[in-house]
């Protein structure tokens, strides 16, 4: 059983940056493809940006150049840097995970609240 830790969230204002983390509790980069969810009030859960152990990396179109997915494989964790944060990226953040050989096997982590406002 994977287990994965979501911490770093908090209120901040715009413009501002955060700075997120994901705690693995094994050593599960090397064979998942990790990712991060979002999910703001009165909305559907959507995809934010994903990195897989290799290192490729792709985010949805409205974070580019402002957000930063990276791994450390060494660590089991899993980080993102929120840069130039808007209000609209007001949500839960969840932490995702997906077993590259049985994609079937899905993780997510409980999630970690950012609110950004003035």
């Amino acid at each position: 059983q994977v287990q994965l830790v979501e911490s770093g969230g908090g209120l901040v204002q715009p413009g501002g940056s955060l700075r997120l983390t994901c705690q693995a509790s094994g050593s599960i980069f090397g064979i998942y493809t990790m990712g991060w969810y979002r999910q703001a009030p009165g909305t559907q859960r959507e995809w934010v940006a994903h990195i897989t152990s290799a290192g490729t990396i792709n985010y949805v179109d409205s974070v580019k150049g402002r957000f930063t997915v990276s791994r450390d494989n060494a660590r089991n964790t899993m980080y993102l840097q929120m840069n130039s944060l808007k209000p609209e990226d007001t949500a839960v953040y969840y932490c995702h995970a997906r077993k590259v050989t049985q994609p079937q096997y899905v993780y997510w982590g409980q999630g970690t609240q950012v609110t950004v406002s003035s």
